[in-house]
């Protein structure tokens, strides 16, 4: 198949090409009007497919419902956002319940889906702060231990690629060092850790930070926390919530012009209710949640912020558009930062010969024209 536009992404930039994909890969690139395109997608925007790490699920599926044909209805549906590849995210519960959770995922990585390629397991908690614990259910807050680790990771089949946890808890950095040493990467979050502390888990492997801002120490000039910390540690990846609800566009504007152009990463933290009209309210982690006109979710308990139902497309207009941010910077935060960060960069992220064909063409409103997953069209 060809395709071709005149802004295509590639090498920081926009320019004129034609696209050959093949078997699932982009073959070739070539000068705009070379061949006879089979689609010519004229001036509209060609980007790299969006990553998702930090997603629980949309549509009214949870991950932790460990229900097959939800997972594979959100991968299906995700496509729609631009979105190419996801980490599906569990959060907080009991062992029994987060046992059969990445048992599910799993079970579907192996025997099929459509859609969005599920990349692994991104495990929030149980690992995490009781002071920071956002909306996870505190009963099932645990101290963190290789050995139940290891039984999640083996009903998961080796699948959980990404960790959120409070590294504060874990002691002299044990589960730290196991996860580094075995390919997950760390990420600090739901976290009471100190400036010092976020250095010295850095020091012991943590490479990310989970939903900077959310769930962990703010910035004081004085002390100066984990926001502190994800802005003075340059080569720390950093998620955020770019909804405009869990940050203001000045805190995104802030963080992305600190942070540079390589280490922040756009998340959606969306929850099951992403899909669904305001007014809606379901249980995540046994705590009611309801969704807001403005898209956030929140505790009905305490009206606490508890998650988004943010679309990607719509994470990037706000960062462009609305938070002033230079779109090389955005642009990565949903594709070759995720990439790197979770070590698939050498076949997603990026627009270029031999990386899969995963392609986002955007309307000028940042609506999403196309989707292509692997190569095959999804709209």
């Amino acid at each position: 198949m060809l395709i071709q536009s005149k802004k295509i992404w590639i090498a920081d930039q926009f320019v004129p090409g034609m696209l050959e994909l093949k078997d699932g890969k982009i073959v070739d690139i070539l000068p705009y009007g070379s061949r006879t395109a089979d689609a010519d997608y004229k001036d509209l925007r060609i980007v790299p497919g969006f990553l998702d790490i930090h997603c629980h699920g949309a549509y009214g599926f949870d991950t932790n419902d460990a229900n097959e044909e939800g997972l594979r209805n959100w991968t299906k549906n995700v496509v729609d956002e631009g979105v190419t590849a996801l980490l599906a995210t569990t959060i907080t519960q009991s062992e029994e319940v987060l046992t059969k959770a990445v048992a599910n995922v799993a079970k579907v990585m192996e025997e099929g889906y459509e859609g969005a390629e599920i990349l692994g397991i991104h495990f929030e908690g149980p690992y995490l702060d009781m002071v920071y614990k956002g909306a996870q259910p505190e009963q099932h807050i645990v101290k963190p231990t290789i050995e139940q680790f290891q039984r999640y990771q083996e009903a998961a089949k080796g699948h959980i690629r990404y960790i959120t946890m409070a590294t504060e808890t874990d002691e002299d950095f044990a589960l730290t060092h196991y996860l580094t040493e075995n390919g997950v990467t760390v990420s600090i979050g739901h976290s009471a850790a100190t400036y010092e502390q976020a250095v010295m888990a850095y020091a012991h492997g943590a490479r990310s930070m989970t939903h900077v801002y959310n769930g962990m120490t703010p910035f004081n000039h004085r002390a100066n926390g984990l926001v502190g910390a994800a802005y003075r540690i340059r080569t720390m990846y950093g998620e955020i919530i770019c909804d405009g609800n869990h940050s203001t566009t000045a805190a995104l504007n802030n963080y992305f012009m600190s942070k540079g152009p390589d280490y922040s990463i756009m998340v959606s933290d969306a929850l099951m209710a992403k899909g669904s009209p305001a007014g809606s309210r379901y249980i995540f982690g046994g705590n009611e949640i309801e969704i807001y006109p403005d898209g956030s979710a929140h505790l009905t308990s305490t009206g606490g912020l508890a998650g988004s139902t943010l679309r990607l497309n719509d994470g990037l207009r706000i960062l462009v558009e609305e938070a002033m941010v230079p779109f090389n910077y955005a642009i990565n935060s949903c594709t070759i930062n995720p990439a790197r960060c979770i070590g698939v960069d050498r076949r997603k992220g990026l627009i270029g010969v031999g990386m899969d064909a995963d392609l986002v063409v955007l309307e000028p409103d940042y609506r999403v024209h196309q989707t292509y997953c692997m190569g095959k069209a999804q709209l």
